[in-house]
């Protein structure tokens, strides 16, 4: 079962690997946490955080055999969005198996103490030895082929609107804040990935709070195409008030079977305006038949399942087609009118 399964990884990834003028991105398995690989048209890569350590190196094995797959032999530049296990805990390990170019991410964690220390600690060992580059609202990563524009780092999103956005968000004036996160998740790298007409969104596990900067009172973002569920699709995020400011044509939810998928989240992102799918990584347990997606959009249907991947297929024109590595469901989406 195993080599079939292998093969048919390599055989669904690297055929489409191969057109011209596509930017390539792979949602990857990492049990609720994230590893998300962008392979631009020409053929450089950005992977986004490396999932769990641990568990006889699973997650950077994942990812390593996703990039193989997917021709790159490299990681160009590999961003770390912010120090918690289920993000930069894989770092050592992945290092292990492919050369990365640059670390990017927000500078010191501002999490202490032993557990938050040796984690951050193992992460610098393993950054020390590449290229180094510190991030902050308004910079990019300077990964060819694509623009990769920062929304948030450190605690601050950007102070302006992007170009075409600053529309006025109605939505703002009955939300309320929540309590102030102290923690590494607000202090988050969020990014925009343009590609052409094509937006995708990535605000990592930004909280609450600090979506409601980005979309208050004006939408500083404007809207996308494809939403990735911020925080897992967790409560603690995904406010409608910026979900639903987005506007995204599908979702992906990086959730794993009993981590993240909340029932509120998912109903903000089904019902959020001009919606057409939601596609998830993994069958929400606690969440309820009703509010995950359909089962052929959700690639691990129950938790013992390993499939390990969504990838999108990004035009220049706006078009995007996603597909499930389990069944290999396809959906085309076609350029904005």
């Amino acid at each position: 079962m195993r080599t079939f399964l292998v093969t048919a990884l390599f055989v669904l990834l690297s055929v489409p690997a191969q057109a011209a003028d596509v930017l390539d991105v792979y949602f990857i398995d990492v049990e609720g946490g994230q590893a998300t690989l962008f392979v631009t048209p020409s053929g450089k890569s950005m992977l986004v955080d490396t999932g769990w350590p641990g568990f006889n190196g699973r997650d950077a094995e994942r990812i390593a055999t996703v990039a193989k797959a997917a021709g790159v032999t490299r990681i160009d530049y590999l961003v770390v969005t912010h120090y918690h296990r289920d993000h930069v805990g894989g770092v050592p390990e992945l290092a292990e198996r492919i050369p990365v170019g640059t670390y990017v991410d927000h500078g010191r964690s501002v999490e202490t103490g032993k557990e938050a220390d040796e984690l951050f600690n193992a992460y610098v060992r393993v950054r020390d030895r590449a290229s180094h580059l510190i991030v902050r609202a308004g910079s990019r990563v300077p990964i060819e082929g694509i623009d990769v524009r920062v929304v948030a780092s450190t605690g601050q999103g950007i102070l302006r609107p992007l170009p075409g956005a600053g529309e006025p968000n109605p939505l703002c004036t009955s939300v309320k804040p929540r309590e102030v996160d102290a923690s590494e998740n607000a202090q988050s790298i969020g990014m925009l990935v343009t590609y052409g007409k094509f937006r995708l969104i990535d605000l990592s596990d930004l909280t609450w709070n600090k979506e409601l900067e980005l979309a208050c009172p004006d939408n500083k973002i404007g809207t996308v195409d494809v939403y990735l569920s911020t925080h897992h699709g967790l409560d603690q995020s995904n406010a409608p008030t910026i979900v639903q400011a987005l506007r995204p044509r599908a979702a992906i939810i990086n959730n794993g079977a009993t981590k993240g998928g909340s029932p509120e989240a998912l109903q903000t992102i089904r019902t959020s305006p001009g919606i057409e799918d939601v596609w998830q990584l993994h069958y929400a347990q606690n969440a309820g038949k009703e509010n995950n997606a359909p089962e052929p959009f959700i690639v691990n249907v129950d938790q013992e399942s390993s499939v390990s991947w969504i990838k999108l297929e990004a035009q220049a024109d706006g078009q995007f087609t996603v597909t499930n590595s389990r069944n290999g469901k396809t959906k085309v989406y076609p350029p904005r009118q």
